[in-house]
C-alpha cells in the first residue's frame, strides 16, 4: 500500500484510534472490537510494553484490514524501527525534522504535533502529510477554523479533546480526520471486558464524522 492509499484510508475513515494497551493480547481484541464499529486506522503509541512486538503481531494479524501506525515517535530511530515492525504512519506530539524526513525517505505518512499557526506551518512545510494539532481540547474546535483561514492548504488533525459531542464540530471547522484516544479506547472498559461497549462507541464516532461531512 503507497502513501497515497494510506492517506485515502485516513480521510476516508476520519477517526485514528489511539491506543495504549498493555499487552499484544489486549489490542488485537481492542482491534477487532472498533474495526466492527468502521474505525480501521489504530496508532498504537511507543508507550504500550513492548510496542514493537505489538505493531508487528497486530500488523500480521489483520494485513491490510486495519492500517497500523505508531504514536508517540519522538526521534528518527523510533520512527525506523517501528516502520520495520510494521507501522504504516507515525505520529509525534511534536514537530521533530528528522522524523519526518526518514517517514518520507521510506514513503511512510507522518503526523508530527504542533499548536501555534508558526508551529503548524512550519511542520507542514517541512513535509508533513498531517499536522496534528494537539492538545485541541485547550481550545476547541474554533482554533482549528481560525487557522485554516489564512492556512487552508494543510491538512489538519486535532488530537485532545475530541469525543462523540466534539467530533462533528472539529470536522465542520475543516478536520480530515480525528485523532481519539480515551473517549473511544477507555481503559477501564477494556479492562472489564466490555468489547462491545468499544464497538458503539466506534460506531457513534464514525456516524458523528459521516454527518458532519454530509
Amino acid at each position: 500500500m503507497d502513501k497515497q492509499e494510506q492517506m485515502r484510508r485516513i480521510e476516508d475513515c476520519g477517526v485514528v484510534a489511539i491506543i495504549r494497551a498493555s499487552s499484544s493480547a489486549e489490542l488485537i481484541d481492542v482491534a477487532a472490537a472498533i474495526r466492527a464499529g468502521g474505525v480501521d486506522i489504530i496508532e498504537v503509541t511507543m508507550t504500550t510494553p513492548d510496542a514493537l512486538s505489538v505493531i508487528r503481531e497486530v500488523s500480521q494479524r489483520y494485513g491490510d484490514g486495519v492500517l497500523v501506525g505508531v504514536g508517540s515517535v519522538l526521534d528518527a530511530e523510533t520512527a525506523r524501527a517501528a516502520m520495520l515492525a510494521g507501522a504504516e504512519f507515525v505520529v509525534s506530539p511534536v514537530t521533530r525534522i528528522d522524523v519526518i524526513d526518514i517517514c518520507n525517505r521510506y514513503g511512510k505518512v507522518v503526523m508530527p504535533g504542533a499548536f501555534t499557526p508558526t508551529e503548524i506551518l512550519g511542520a507542514w512545510e517541512a513535509g508533513a502529510d498531517y499536522v496534528k494539532v494537539f492538545p485541541s481540547g485547550a481550545v476547541g474546535p474554533r482554533y482549528l477554523k481560525d487557522i485554516l483561514a489564512p492556512l487552508p492548504q494543510i491538512k489538519l488533525i486535532p488530537t485532545g479533546g475530541v469525543n462523540v459531542d466534539t467530533a462533528g464540530d472539529f470536522i465542520a471547522a475543516g478536520a480530515v480526520a480525528l485523532g481519539v484516544g480515551g473517549a473511544l479506547v477507555n481503559k477501564a472498559v477494556i479492562e472489564s471486558g466490555q468489547f462491545d461497549v468499544l464497538t458503539e462507541a466506534a460506531r457513534q464516532l464514525i456516524e458523528a464524522v459521516k454527518r458532519a461531512r454530509a
